[in-house]
């Protein structure tokens, strides 16, 4: 499985949400928060800043419904995820950009203000929000093996994806099924690994843009 940042910009949501909290840098800020210095400076920075429980808990993905809010800055957690069913009580795009802020707010709490990456299971379309779009599964893709309707796939879930704050993709799924006996042969494209490339690279292009 390829994890992939969607770089669309979002559209505008219907009612107003409240904006992507962010570590705002001073005068006396430390480099790594400084975004006009090179970024192999601030990273440099940032890990020598770190100890190694700091460092653990960066490396450390959690499912958001196992994790009590207060442990995200108490054990600098750097990612969760929304699995299956992992929606906020009001299935709305609003209140899923509601609920991914205030984990972001919690986590900028923690000492160094490092902010979480937030990821979804959204390889077919954004599936565990209520009203988004939903596309066939890989194997039915695979079968009309159309690139340009691959990326016009990935752009659309980039969009519904990112109005959610989310910008992290568990997808596309890069697998290349040669068994039918497999109990996930739908997730793959095809059995050839040249049509599997294709096609996620379209998929690809259209969840980050043309960069």
């Amino acid at each position: 499985m390829l994890f992939v940042a969607c770089r669309n910009e979002a559209p505008a949501p219907t009612a107003a949400p409240p904006s992507a909290p962010t570590a705002e840098p001073t005068s006396s800020s430390p480099a790594y928060l400084n975004p006009a210095l090179p970024t192999a400076e601030r990273v440099e920075d940032l890990l020598g800043r770190m100890t190694l429980a700091e460092k653990f808990g960066q490396m450390t993905l959690v499912e958001k419904g196992s994790i009590d809010p207060a442990d995200i800055s108490a054990l600098g957690i750097g990612g969760l995820l929304s699995g299956g069913g992992g929606s906020p009580a009001q299935n709305t795009a609003e209140a899923w950009l509601e609920m991914v802020n205030e984990f972001q707010a919690e986590a900028l709490q923690s000492r160094l203000g490092i902010p979480l990456i937030y990821g979804v299971d959204a390889v077919h379309g954004h599936g565990n929000l209520r009203g988004a779009t939903i596309f066939p599964h890989n194997i039915g893709l695979g079968a009309a093996n159309n690139p340009a309707l691959m990326e016009a796939i990935g752009r659309a879930t980039a969009l519904e994806t990112a109005a959610t704050g989310i910008r992290w993709n568990y997808g596309p799924a890069l697998s290349i099924a040669r068994d039918p006996r497999w109990g996930r042969t739908y997730e793959s494209y095809s059995e050839d690994p040249a049509i599997v490339s294709l096609l996620a690279s379209a998929y690809l292009r259209g969840l980050q843009g043309r960069i």
